[in-house]
């Protein structure tokens, strides 16, 4: 796949196409394949880089215009300008999940349904219940291997300060 052309047609999308197409390159992200888990569409690195999980996505056989590969590069760009530390916790990740499917929606033309439009429907907060919600919402749809139950609730330093004085983030 020319990655070149990848990002051009994230641009051709929308408005949140071409901020993560200019972003990623700005960064100099470089993005490419690996063999991943059965419930990884793809990931970031420390580095900065994007890899798709060729095991759901042959590069041979896969076309740049493919509007799930290109929402799995939205996500994955929300959490390499997240930094690690919000990245690696249910909020980053529901912070995530909501940016990627947007934009599949907008991609498609389809309206979200099922698990879809209801962790659409969660407000991207600090309530814990709320982010316990989004947690099992997301195991539900990517299947128990997806291990968000690994994941602190909030960013690990957040999560660190809420056990130690029991104050929500504001």
């Amino acid at each position: 796949m020319d990655f070149e052309e990848f990002l051009l047609r994230l641009e051709s999308v929308n408005e949140t196409g071409r901020t993560t197409a200019a972003f990623l390159r700005a960064r100099g992200a470089r993005l490419g394949f690996r063999k991943l888990g059965p419930a990884t569409g793809a990931v970031w690195t420390l580095c900065g880089n994007i890899y798709f999980n060729s095991r759901l996505y042959p590069p041979d056989r896969t076309p740049s215009d493919h509007p799930w590969l290109l929402s799995l590069a939205v996500h994955e760009a929300v959490h390499l300008r997240q930094g690690w530390l919000t990245a690696l916790s249910v909020y980053g990740e529901l912070e995530a999940w909501q940016a990627g499917f947007v934009f599949y929606c907008e991609a498609t033309g389809k309206a979200a349904k099922g698990r879809m439009a209801e962790i659409l429907s969660l407000p991207l907060g600090w309530d814990r219940q709320m982010l316990r919600q989004a947690r099992d919402l997301m195991q539900r749809y990517a299947g128990k291997k997806y291990r968000a139950d690994l994941l602190p609730l909030y960013p690990v330093h957040l999560e660190l300060r809420y056990w130690l004085t029991r104050q929500t983030p504001t």
